[in-house]
């Protein structure tokens, strides 16, 4: 069967009409060369080409031939490409999932937006998330990368995966805006030890379910919980009507709620991390590439 050095040699033939300038143009000596066109005539059983001492011309066969040769170079550098580029990381696929707060922080559209510009061959495979879940599905390499906001709590499980924390995002206080402490620009959490407030439940934001708790019990009180929120943008709603205090993460100030107050919280360890998880042991070229290129100085 012909190989791809053989179709070279022909369509280089074709081009030239002229096994001496072929031969030039390729760098090898003239006779191998029709040695080669030779070999493939008669592997496909036509005759390609009509020479003589002073003329090389296509025969019909060779005609048809010379198009469908190119056509095959012209696949296989385009293939040889596209595995150039997948090696590298600049194609493929990137399965990559976020928390719902992470969608009012502006790193989520900064960064899809870089690496659109950066790898637009990459086809990215975006869903919404929760932390644990995403850790999960690392692990279980159903998921390539994922914006979470709290490191794992299992050795074991740390180990196993990369963490590139790309921001402390501070918490705020959200309040109503007719509350008394609403004009002020921040706050101690124990200020507010005597007040109710509105939290998702655990299962569905651990993260900032335990930062409450965390802060309050370092101010040496626990925290009343009045009412529940499945969603970080219900806890707003909430607020809005008077229904409790909630900690958020600084980001969603973005949303401009009627009748909600955001108030910075001076205890020092008020914020909230935000990381770029990846499995450590992930040996995707097109995950490599995304990490380095996303968490290097811009």
């Amino acid at each position: 069967m012909f190989d791809f050095r053989q179709l070279r040699y022909f369509v280089t033939v074709a081009e030239e009409l002229s096994f001496t300038r072929a031969a030039q143009r390729l760098h090898i000596s003239q006779p191998p060369l029709s040695q080669q066109i030779q070999a493939l005539e008669a592997d496909l059983g036509v005759r390609l080409l009509e020479r003589t001492k002073r003329h090389v011309a296509l025969t019909e066969p060779g005609k048809l031939f010379l198009d469908q040769a190119r056509q095959i170079l012209d696949k296989a550098e385009e293939a040889r490409i596209q595995m150039a580029d997948a090696a590298t990381g600049f194609s493929g696929k990137l399965r990559l999932a976020y928390t719902v707060s992470v969608t009012f922080h502006p790193a989520l559209p900064q960064t899809l937006l870089r690496y659109r510009r950066f790898a637009p061959q990459v086809r990215l495979i975006l869903s919404e998330m929760y932390t644990e879940a995403q850790y999960a599905a690392l692990l279980s390499g159903d998921l390539d990368v994922g914006f979470v906001r709290d490191v794992p709590g299992h050795e074991s499980m740390a180990k196993d995966l990369r963490l590139d924390v790309i921001d402390h995002e501070p918490l705020l206080l959200a309040l109503p805006s007719g509350h008394p402490l609403a004009q002020k620009e921040s706050i101690w959490l124990r200020e507010v030890a005597m007040e109710a407030f509105v939290v998702q439940p655990r299962e569905l934001a651990a993260t900032l379910f335990d930062s409450l708790t965390r802060i309050a019990a370092k101010s040496n009180f626990h925290p009343l919980i009045r009412q529940h929120a499945q969603q970080i943008n219900g806890l707003l709603v909430l607020v809005a009507a008077g229904m409790g205090l909630a900690l958020v993460p600084a980001s969603m100030k973005s949303v401009s709620l009627a009748g909600v107050s955001y108030l910075r919280l001076e205890d020092p360890d008020a914020y909230m991390l935000l990381a770029l998880a990846s499995r450590a042991d992930n040996p995707s070229p097109v995950v490599r590439r995304f990490l380095s290129a996303m968490t290097e100085p811009q």
